[in-house]
């Protein structure tokens, strides 16, 4: 029989936790699309290397919504049951309400794998991708885009014209280069030959240039310089060719995988504001996943209620709890940051205090006691009605 109830229980929480997670990773992947779309129809990017991005970008997606999804659907769930007095039967039948936990606990602990897998490894990987795929196609682009007798502005701050171009691309002639990245002394480069060099390890794209001078003169137009070279060296600035995606270089905090986060944490000349911020890197990895065991603890004795509300009471009382979780986890980073907290503690601290309140009110629930003031539960109600 238990099988059963817990098969059933599964059933309701399941069906929403899937739609839930559909509909918010649709809402988040929404606020890229137009960024995407540019990507494909401005900036020439094809539908194979769109759908690579979003696929690249759904972990991070997955590391939010995972555990809103999971709460909202115990909410919903619970709610359905209680609502149609089910709660009641299947204690009335001689179960407690901890022999109804068992597939609220597998839930939970299914999400939290899930997580920390997406977490540990989805997410690290994912931005590596992410980050070469762009540096690929702006690559592409730069040796693509850049067509012979024809003023090319698609690197910031740079306009290009090659006189010449041979059929198989390899290098350039007749060169003629505005630059304007110093605004205070713009200059022109011409060269009689020029080639792309592209160093991944960097994700940098260089045009060499051999044989020219570089003329500049100031706004006023009362200094004019010349300078001959026989090599000259430029970077490019590739963010204008795939929309501004292939800013950053080095690895940031949130983009490297654990390993690699602890292995920088023992940096010996790291200072100490970066050292707080690996620290709390490393710990999010795991706080964000077990917010998934905290979420299904207190999602029990709220999901449990005898008001017959409407559905979208476990709708709104989910999105209230993910705000207070969100809040205290940002306030607690901010404490670990400034030294006030550790970082240790500042990142658990949202799990401490939500763990600890929802074991409470499980034990409230559980001994059929109110675990909410009759004031200020009656003041809920109203709201939420």
């Amino acid at each position: 029989m238990n099988r059963v109830i817990n098969r059933y229980i599964l059933r309701e929480i399941s069906i929403p936790f899937f739609m839930i997670l559909f509909i918010l990773t649709f809402v988040l992947l929404m606020g890229r699309i137009l960024q995407l779309m540019d990507l494909m129809i401005n900036k020439g990017i094809n539908f194979t290397d769109i759908a690579k991005l979003i696929l690249y970008l759904m972990p991070s997606f997955l590391m939010i919504t995972i555990p809103v999804s999971l709460l909202i659907s115990i909410l919903i769930g619970l709610g359905r049951l209680s609502r149609d007095n089910e709660i009641i039967v299947l204690k009335s039948s001689g179960l407690s309400l901890y022999q109804l936990m068992p597939p609220i606990a597998f839930a939970s602990l299914c999400a939290f794998f899930i997580t920390a897998a997406t977490g540990f490894f989805l997410i690290p990987y994912g931005n590596l991708a992410t980050k070469n795929l762009l540096f690929d196609i702006a690559k592409q682009k730069a040796s693509i885009g850049i067509k012979e007798r024809i003023f090319n502005d698609n690197f910031a701050g740079l306009v290009l014209y090659a006189e010449e171009i041979p059929p198989h691309g390899d290098y350039m002639k007749g060169l003629f280069i505005c630059d304007n990245r110093m605004l205070k002394e713009p200059a022109t480069i011409i060269a009689q030959k020029g080639y792309l060099i592209s160093n991944p390890e960097s994700m940098q794209v260089t045009l060499r240039l051999e044989n020219g001078s570089i003329h500049t003169t100031n706004t006023a137009l009362t200094n004019y310089r010349r300078i001959d070279f026989s090599s000259y060296d430029i970077n490019l600035d590739l963010s204008e060719s795939i929309g501004g995606k292939n800013k950053a270089i080095a690895k940031d905090s949130r983009e490297m995988s654990l390993l690699e986060l602890i292995r920088k944490s023992r940096t010996p000349s790291l200072k100490k504001t970066a050292l707080k911020d690996f620290i709390i890197e490393i710990h999010k990895k795991f706080t964000i996943p077990f917010s998934c065991i905290i979420f299904g603890i207190i999602g029990i004795p709220l999901g449990i209620s005898k008001q017959r509300s409407g559905k979208s009471r476990g709708f709104v009382i989910g999105i209230i709890i993910i705000m207070i979780y969100y809040v205290l986890q940002i306030g607690g980073e901010a404490l670990g940051e400034t030294g006030i907290l550790s970082p240790a503690t500042g990142a658990w601290m949202s799990n401490l205090i939500l763990g600890i309140t929802g074991v409470y009110m499980l034990v409230m629930i559980a001994k059929e006691k109110p675990f909410v003031p009759a004031c200020i539960r009656h003041i809920g109600i109203r709201i939420l009605k």
